[in-house]
């Protein structure tokens, strides 16, 4: 505690005034953390101060508050360019990053319970603190406007990655609130921005990049892998799976959930918590996004027949623990994609399933499980509806790949099972069957006369998206685990 509050003196987080007549108080409270290593064991006890903000007011003590974090598909994707260039991942981290944001808003706050103050005195903010509203949108502001200074740009495809690029070299940082992954080949620039930050702030250096928003990242000579080995257990001990049965796939052979089967759910919080988790898991896990996503449909009255669903995911990641992504230092750098839908698939309301995935070389770095948002009235509409969303996020990856400075010249070949999906992209034919579509159509087409993709027709058994559309048999999922370079060296 008294650490906190020397660091909340030192920078000047308050004056101590008396309120001004009109002006509300926000209130504010202590919260202590043990803080734990990826193997379990304590690092620190931490003790932070906050404001409970809460008792903002929109429009008087804080106005916008979105604040941009990097998404989970950049990390992804600058941890396979790094593998496969070969560059060395630093990694660092903020202390009290919010304390440095700068307010705009008049805030008035208690003052700290166990500070001797004169009764009749309030906090008036300068900083952002803990708790606030729009303590988040203020330190990236701040974080923002100090790394320009050093010649850096943000990436206009993820507000989050920082890139400069000189003759000595490139340099990438991506910013998760107060986490930061530093690499490139400008050693002396990396030395020189770690410098620079530990100047403009007060830094933590983590060395080279090994635990990260709770992935276990394990680097050798042939590559990085990528696990949640450490959040998955502490997943199965919190469910109290505590014997030791073990499954070989995560979802039931045809198995279809629907919204009144089973008894509902006396306490439904153990399952919300659970599946929290388990979305959190598909991080490095795309083998269960699919089922994933279906318990995910029921969050608001989840019953019997949902949490036995949970809980066989659970014991499959029993028995695959250790399962995560591997990123080849061999992998070229090279992007395709795969396309899938499964036609009709929800049996309540017969929306269809589109599944995509992404592979830079062998390397997975991008996948979706997500259920379409109209019927589709035919397995074709479905699988160009699909194909839609594929090509999408494909436009969206080439260009983030050309800011981590990878060349996307040519144009990414995108698979797809179904025959003819692919034959309406090519041919100006619209008619009856196809009007409902038409804007997908026109927007895939677009970006096929224009270079963007390619779509090559492949077989249903080497189509890798399969696994994020259906339930799949044991020897198949173990096909797909294998082919998406998901491998497991336990330690």
């Amino acid at each position: 505690m008294k650490e906190e509050l020397d660091a909340l003196t030192k920078n000047h987080t308050w004056d101590l005034v008396t309120l001004p007549p009109g002006q509300s108080v926000v209130g504010c409270k202590w919260i202590y953390k043990i803080k734990t290593r990826s193997d379990g064991s304590v690092e620190r006890y931490k003790a932070r101060f906050v404001a409970k903000g809460f008792t903002q007011e929109y429009g008087i003590d804080y106005e916008e508050t979105f604040a941009p974090v990097a998404r989970i598909s950049s990390v992804r994707a600058l941890l396979a360019v790094a593998a496969a260039r070969k560059w060395d991942l630093f990694q660092m981290d903020v202390k009290n990053a919010f304390l440095n944001g700068d307010l705009s808003e008049e805030v008035y706050m208690q003052p700290p319970p166990g500070l001797s103050i004169e009764s009749n005195k309030v906090c008036h903010l300068r900083r952002a603190l803990y708790g606030l509203k729009q303590a988040p949108r203020a330190w990236f502001a701040k974080f923002s406007s100090t790394i320009f200074r050093l010649g850096y740009t943000a990436s206009p495809y993820d507000s989050a990655l920082f890139l400069r690029r000189t003759d000595k070299g490139t340099i990438l940082l991506l910013l998760y609130v107060d986490d930061m992954i530093i690499t490139g080949d400008d050693l002396s620039g990396i030395q020189e921005l770690k410098d620079f930050l530990s100047q403009q702030f007060e830094m933590k250096d983590l060395g080279h990049l090994s635990y990260f928003l709770g992935l276990e990242i394990t680097h050798s000579t042939d590559g990085l892998y990528i696990t949640q080995a450490k959040y998955a257990s502490d997943l199965l001990s919190q469910a109290g799976l505590t014997d030791s049965k073990t499954v070989d796939t995560p979802v039931e052979l045809n198995a279809h959930l629907t919204p009144l089967g089973g008894k509902p759910l006396s306490n439904p919080s153990l399952y919300r918590r659970l599946v929290g988790s388990l979305v959190y898991l598909t991080v490095t896990r795309p083998d269960i996004s699919y089922v994933v996503h279906q318990v995910s449909q029921y969050l608001s009255a989840p019953r019997s027949t949902h949490y036995v669903a949970v809980l066989r995911i659970l014991r499959y990641l029993k028995g695959t623990l250790f399962h995560g992504l591997f990123y080849s230092a061999q992998s070229p750098l090279i992007l395709r994609a795969f396309s899938d839908a499964d036609w009709a698939g929800d049996p309540t309301d017969r929306r269809s399933t589109t599944g995509y995935c992404f592979l830079l070389g062998s390397s997975l770095i991008s996948w979706r499980s997500k259920k379409q948002t109209f019927v589709a009235r035919s397995s074709t509409e479905a699988e160009y509806r699909a194909l839609a969303d594929t090509t999408s996020e494909l436009l969206w990856l080439r260009w983030l790949l050309k800011d981590l400075g990878v060349s996307t010249s040519s144009a990414t070949p995108l698979y797809c099972d179904n025959q003819s999906a692919i034959h309406i992209a090519h041919n100006d034919v619209f008619h009856e069957q196809t009007k409902h579509i038409e804007i997908d159509c026109h927007f895939i087409r677009y970006h096929l006369l224009h270079g963007a993709l390619k779509l090559f027709s492949v077989s249903s058994k080497d189509q890798l998206a399969d696994i994020f559309t259906k339930s799949l048999p044991k020897r198949r999922t173990r096909d797909l685990v294998d082919n998406l370079k998901l491998v497991s060296y336990p330690p």
